[in-house]
């Protein structure tokens, strides 16, 4: 009996434990650049937490690691971590437009948090915050210019 009890204890542990994990949200992410000349721009799209610090990033356009040193800011985080929590991608040319998907959870969202897109082309200028978006559901449902190479950010949300 004792045994029993034990397993349906752990059951609904379980249980509790699967239906408080974070729940997380996709949205198609278009980003159109600004007509530049030079290199195709490395992106990468980080979450930034209410203190201003970065807490993960969720997107890197740019496949080849010896350029992400050319991100000054993100990179000091990515050399604590080494991690990269969503996806790498083609990098982007001026002029161009690319539409990728997010994982966003959404207990962070209305909670101050924000999302940064930094921008850096070889040889050129690098954009800290080319694009910062709150994190919030109007934000999320927006379009945000942007302040270097990428021209704007429009999200839209995927319904499952």
């Amino acid at each position: 009996m004792k045994a029993f009890l034990k397993i349906c204890a752990l059951g609904l542990l379980l249980t509790v434990a699967a239906q408080t994990q974070a729940q997380t949200s996709k949205y198609k992410c278009m980003l159109q650049m600004n007509a530049y000349t030079g290199e195709e721009a490395y992106i990468v799209v980080s979450l930034i937490n209410p203190k201003g610090d970065y807490e993960k990033t969720l997107y890197m356009m740019g496949d080849d690691k010896k350029w992400y040193n050319g991100f000054k800011e993100w990179f000091k985080f990515f050399n604590k971590t080494k991690k990269i929590d969503g996806k790498t991608g083609a990098s982007i040319g001026g002029g161009d437009r690319t539409m990728v998907n997010l994982d966003i959870d959404d207990a962070v969202i209305n909670k101050g948090y924000k999302l940064r897109f930094e921008s850096s082309v070889e040889a050129q200028k690098y954009h800290v915050a080319d694009v910062e978006i709150p994190l919030t559901t109007e934000g999320l449902a927006g379009k945000a210019d942007g302040k270097g190479y990428i021209k704007y950010v429009r999200f839209s949300k995927v319904q499952s």
